[in-house]
């Protein structure tokens, strides 16, 4: 993160001590200050972005207890020397995945995203990496994420129109569509073509 964008590293501060205030408080005084403190967080997001105020309530001011980042899956499916990717809403391309939802593990979240975004039905292999979004993708969050890759086999099935994407399609690395960056780059795909080829695979976390 730049110089120009210390405002947001001080938003997220103020909202992860306000949180923790809030769920550790007893005194009913306290607890009022620590919802202010939150409040004027979730004000200077909305105030220097366009995220309209309903989402920073609940991406980024919706949790209790201490603050972790939130957990997304991205499944790295193949077809001999081609990957899955699927198209989004606005044309760009990704590794299909989303937020783990409450009570699926993160394989079983995997599978799930598949059948979602790419009508397949599918068996999560093993993790490919776990790696810091802020790291490794563009366009800082204020909520912090950890995006977990997996690989999955592909078990059946077949595209299907649904509400979060338009097409899908195997890929080879060196001929891949425009990519959503913010969700998948070339560098994680090349990662999981990586992980493919290899007989014996070391997770990457970072």
């Amino acid at each position: 993160m730049d110089h120009s964008e210390q405002w947001l590293d001080w938003a997220v501060e103020l909202q992860a001590i306000a949180q923790a205030g809030l769920h550790y408080g007893r005194d009913v005084f306290d607890r009022e200050r620590y919802q202010r403190i939150r409040d004027i967080a979730a004000e200077m997001i909305c105030h220097k972005t366009d995220i309209s105020p309903e989402k920073v309530r609940q991406l980024f001011c919706s949790e209790s207890g201490y603050q972790t980042p939130k957990l997304d899956t991205r499944a790295a499916i193949f077809r001999g020397e081609e990957i899955l990717l699927v198209q989004e809403l606005d044309g760009l391309w990704a590794l299909p995945g989303g937020w783990v939802d409450a009570g699926l593990s993160v394989g079983e979240n995997a599978v799930k995203e598949v059948r979602e975004e790419a009508g397949l039905e599918s068996r999560a292999e093993r993790i490919i990496a776990i790696l810091d979004r802020e790291k490794h993708n563009p366009q800082v969050y204020a909520w912090k994420i950890c995006k977990v890759f997996v690989l999955c086999t592909a078990l059946g099935g077949a595209f299907a129109g649904n509400t979060e994407t338009t097409a899908s399609g195997y890929f080879p690395l060196t001929a891949l569509p425009p990519l959503a960056e913010e969700k998948t780059t070339r560098e994680q795909v090349a990662i999981c073509f990586d992980a493919y080829h290899a007989e014996h695979w070391v997770t990457i976390f970072d």
